[in-house]
């Protein structure tokens, strides 16, 4: 098994291709040791002095380090070793009973505009967006407000405002005249490790 990386946007986010399937649909992301319960992957990958987070694609692990004054030399090959160990057990990815979010599936809730904002985001912002080894989850839409949450390598991304206005804000004005602006939302857990 060769792993190979990829340099993201974000200079504390590193993209690790395992050459293989890490999740057969969605992405999953893990802002912090405790949110590793449902994946022995991210278990094992935390262990790793200096990993912050760990977020998993379809053919990806995007790995964001705590510190940025840690060189990825030093964690480089702990995280080899731990993907590879892993892949060689058997183990799943993720328990069988945690799914990977489907926040851009099609609901019967959903109007026209929404439709196609969710639409836009699968064919066109995601694939660019993940990438650079991250992804973008819709949280709703309401008086012309697009809200996104961005994961993995853009969570911490110093140009993720700009993606988020220039990139993804433009292209859904575009295509959805009802569209006003794209506004980035957050989780408490992140608030709350963006004060510390």
């Amino acid at each position: 098994m060769f792993v190979q990386t990829q340099d993201t946007p974000n200079p504390n986010s590193l993209k690790f291709l395992p050459g293989r399937i890490v999740l057969e649909e969605g992405t999953m992301n893990f802002a912090g040791p405790r949110d590793a319960y449902s994946s022995p992957l991210a278990r094992q990958l935390f262990r790793i002095d200096g990993v912050k987070s760990v977020f998993f694609g379809p053919d990806f692990i995007t790995i964001t380090k705590a510190d940025e004054n840690m060189e990825w030399k030093v964690i480089k090959p702990d995280v080899f070793a731990a993907i590879m160990d892993f892949f060689t057990s058997g183990l799943p990815v993720v328990n069988e009973d945690s799914k990977p979010s489907a926040d851009t599936a099609p609901s019967d809730d959903d109007d026209e505009v929404v439709a196609m904002i969710k639409e836009l985001l699968d064919t066109r912002i995601r694939p660019t967006v993940q990438d650079d080894g991250g992804d973008v989850l819709y949280r709703g839409f309401e008086d012309g407000v697009v809200k996104l949450k961005l994961q993995g390598s853009c969570t911490s991304c110093p140009s993720s405002i700009v993606t988020l206005k220039s990139g993804i804000q433009n292209m859904l004005q575009f295509y959805v005249p009802e569209v006003e602006s794209v506004e980035q939302v957050k989780d408490e857990e992140e608030e709350e490790a963006a004060q510390v």
